[in-house]
């Protein structure tokens, strides 16, 4: 998540220089950087988060499933 936050700030970025149609971005110095980088990690963190716990649901919901055909089956 760390290294995805890290390229989103260049993503980020370079969008706002074609948007506002500047040569350079400049971030006030390293804590404004920092602090981009850290909302940008726990962004995709989150989003890691809740795709990590919707596919172990899916999959304990298609277990769940198998079993009950099996049962039925039998």
């Amino acid at each position: 998540a760390g290294v995805v936050g890290f390229v989103l700030v260049f993503i980020e970025s370079y969008i706002v220089m074609i948007i506002k149609q500047y040569e350079a971005v400049d971030f006030g110095g390293i804590a404004p950087f920092v602090s981009v980088w850290t909302m940008n990690f726990f962004l995709v963190f989150s989003i890691l988060t809740h795709i990590k716990f919707w596919y172990e649901e899916r999959e304990a919901q298609r277990e769940e499933e198998a079993a009950e055909r099996d049962r039925f089956i039998n």
